[in-house]
């Protein structure tokens, strides 16, 4: 493809300035640069900071890779495809804040490719969310608005399709409740051409930090006990298993012979499993059960 050095070239200024903000707003910690090459085709850098003032633990990764045929996970949606060869290459970023009242975040930003270098088959995917533990309002609400913003420029129905389409997957089937409180979330995009389709994705990517940098910077001081940190650790483990269960990310990187240290990046450096454990009615981990573990239309909605 002639233009998959444009997207490329986006991707790695995107992880640039995405590590670079994120250093600044931690203030100590130190990103780790971790280049690696793939024996099947490919590699890519990882970018680790961990201990950090503000990031208990942050990945933000590259990876362009080739091979001789998709695996499973790839070829789930367009069995058409299968035995192709493909390329593969994307941004993917996990943050966990130390203090519980910054929500952990990820985001990812892709582009695949299959079949005949003459007449290859080609789709974007990505989009970000937002997981909290003890949430404020005005930084959903925020959070949203960002996304909604992002996606105006391309269509009306943009917004309201990948939000939706991020609620249902983002969604642990086996506790009946969202990772989170949602944001965007797209595959197999383009529907719009590769320029229109790739512009979208780049107004998506840019948009990540406008929207989660707001908020971390009005909660990082925020005070709080073992009770909050406890919880906290608790509520990682919804993201342990939603990660090792159902993320199509985590399954296509193992099953296409991936780094194992940059795939499972993802998991936060602590968590716990507490047994049949319930929150106290009527107190904020309640809360976050109740009001934000659900579908919600945060942006349609007048008040709290």
């Amino acid at each position: 493809m002639s233009d998959i050095d444009d997207v490329k070239d986006y991707l790695l200024s995107l992880q640039n300035r995405i590590v670079a903000e994120l250093e600044q707003i931690d203030g100590d910690g130190r990103f780790r640069r971790d280049a690696w090459q793939r024996d099947e085709g490919g590699g890519g850098e990882s970018r680790v900071l961990a201990g950090g003032r503000v990031f208990e633990k942050a990945g933000v990764n590259f990876s362009h890779v080739f091979g001789s045929q998709l695996p499973p996970s790839a070829t789930k949606t367009r069995p058409d495809l299968a035995g192709q060869g493909f390329q593969a290459m994307g941004v993917s970023l996990v943050l966990h804040p130390g203090n519980p009242y910054i929500p952990t975040t990820h985001a990812n930003f892709r582009l695949f490719s299959a079949g005949s270098e003459d007449d290859p088959v080609w789709w974007f995917g990505g989009g970000y969310d937002l997981t909290p533990y003890y949430p404020f309002h005005e930084d959903v609400v925020g959070w949203h608005a960002t996304a909604r913003d992002a996606c105006q420029p391309y269509g009306e129905d943009y917004y309201p399709r990948f939000k939706r389409w991020c609620d249902e997957y983002f969604f642990l089937r086996h506790r009946d409740e969202t990772r989170g409180v949602g944001g965007l979330f797209f595959d197999d995009f383009n529907e719009l051409g590769f320029e229109q389709s790739f512009g979208f994705v780049r107004s998506v990517g840019d948009s990540f930090m406008q929207a989660y940098a707001p908020i971390v910077r009005r909660r990082q001081q925020h005070p709080y006990g073992d009770r909050q940190r406890e919880f906290q650790l608790y509520r990682r483990g919804r993201y342990v298993e939603f990660n090792l269960i159902y993320d199509r990310g985590t399954v296509f990187g193992l099953q296409s012979g991936g780094r194992t240290e940059s795939i499972l990046m993802s998991l936060p450096p602590l968590a716990r499993w507490d047994y049949d454990r319930h929150p106290e009615p009527g107190s904020p981990e309640a809360k976050l059960y109740s009001d934000y573990l659900r579908p919600r239309d945060w942006l349609g909605e007048d008040h709290e």
